[in-house]
């Protein structure tokens, strides 16, 4: 397969399944204790163990996703399930049940789509979404800060990557009016991104989209339950119809899994060529159960959407009255306060955690090189006093572990 050029101007071109210059080789299974002593040694190791603190009781959670708080409740008297716990095979065999078409009709009419359909994780619905849609004809245009499950789709569908500069219009533009040839075009972007806390202009992408006959796919993850009428999202926010909406359900929802949502026609081209959904057991009835009633706790929580959005300003503003930056271009529950450093962003942490205050470090890979961070999540249940104690702390941990 011929290489496209590694870069063109600010445009970073990959071919498909082409190693990305930063990325190393992985060692061999009788070198891997040296190669996690080198990744301590630059401050990049994550312990399995460190999973365990989110279940300490005495610790103030500043790190969940879980922004509306439905995750912290449990199946009671008013919320009863029926349903079978097991889907017992793949949905193409006899797995679907009456819950998954339930509430995949729920989903669609929250983002205002004729259908939806049921994936077991955002990274499935992504890998899965976009190696059935796209392949080596096509062009798909995405930003350098997409997750991984975005990245990784991209790549297994063999399709042009043109990797454009974070939330930059004027680049995705650019790619989009010098590639004629391919046989379909996409934009690929995330609603409301994870680490930074900030958002793409949806509205002129759809129009970019328009103006170049392109697709628009927009993961919406950290954005339902959250923004938009109903917690519909951001597309549903700025009046944009994106071509491919996808959801996840572990975020303001407070369980598990994701959804695609598009037209019928797409619904029933994933149920046949979407690889991480036909060859997966269906998602629990059960679980499908929970889910659509988590959903209309969701779509009603406008106090708690609202309080959330409120906590998250207090947040902002109690951080700059000690004099810690937090990128302008943030908005809502996700504050990150960069370090910069990846081993000084650990011990920033591990000083969070000395008061009792869980905070992760996000490092390289997950982040790009340099811009190691604390990323904050705020919840609607949080209190005043809970901020300031929030702000206090970190003001005080990035303090003492500045560099000499």
């Amino acid at each position: 397969m011929e290489r496209r050029p590694a870069y063109r101007g600010k445009l970073e071109v990959l071919a498909p399944f082409v190693v990305p210059p930063h990325a190393s080789a992985v060692p061999r299974l009788d070198q891997l204790d040296a190669a996690l002593t080198q990744l301590s040694a630059k401050g990049l190791l994550r312990e399995p163990d460190g999973a365990l603190l989110g279940a300490r009781s005495d610790l103030l959670l500043a790190c969940s996703n879980d922004y509306l708080g439905l995750g912290a409740g449990h199946v009671s008297r008013e919320t009863p399930l029926q349903a079978r716990l097991g889907a017992g095979a793949s949905r193409l065999v006899h797995g679907t049940h009456p819950e998954h078409l339930e509430l995949e009709a729920a989903f669609a009419d929250w983002v205002g789509k004729p259908a939806a359909l049921l994936f077991s994780s955002g990274y499935a619905a992504n890998v899965g979404t976009l190696a059935a849609l796209c392949d080596r004809n096509d062009l798909i245009v995405s930003d350098r800060l997409n997750h991984a499950s975005l990245v990784d789709g991209c790549r297994l569908s063999r399709a042009t990557v043109a990797i454009v500069e974070h939330c930059d219009t004027d680049a995705v533009a650019r790619e989009l009016s010098r590639t004629t040839q391919a046989q379909s075009r996409w934009v690929v972007v995330e609603s409301y991104y994870s680490m930074d806390g900030d958002s793409p202009n949806l509205a002129r992408l759809r129009a970019l989209c328009d103006d170049y006959q392109a697709h628009l796919y927009v993961d919406e993850a950290h954005a339902l339950g959250v923004f938009g009428a109903e917690g519909a999202g951001r597309c549903a926010e700025a009046g944009v119809a994106p071509d491919v909406l996808v959801g996840t359900l572990g975020k303001s929802l407070g369980h598990a899994g994701a959804f695609v949502a598009g037209s019928d026609t797409l619904r029933r081209w994933l149920w046949n060529r979407a690889r991480s959904f036909v060859f997966s057991t269906g998602t629990s009835p059960m679980a499908a159960e929970l889910l659509l009633h988590q959903l209309r706790v969701t779509r009603a929580a406008d106090s708690a959407r609202a309080q959330l959005t409120d906590n998250a300003a207090a947040l902002r503003a109690a951080l700059a009255a000690r004099w810690i930056p937090v990128p302008a271009e943030s908005h809502g529950p996700i504050v990150p306060v960069l370090i910069g450093d990846a081993a000084r962003s650990v011990r920033v942490a591990e000083r969070l955690l000395q008061q009792r205050i869980l905070v992760q470090a996000i490092r390289p890979p997950t982040v790009p090189e340099g811009t190691a961070r604390l990323r904050i999540t705020v919840t609607a249940s949080m209190t005043r006093a809970t901020l300031e104690r929030i702000a206090a702390a970190v003001a005080d941990a990035v303090s003492a572990e500045q560099p000499a």
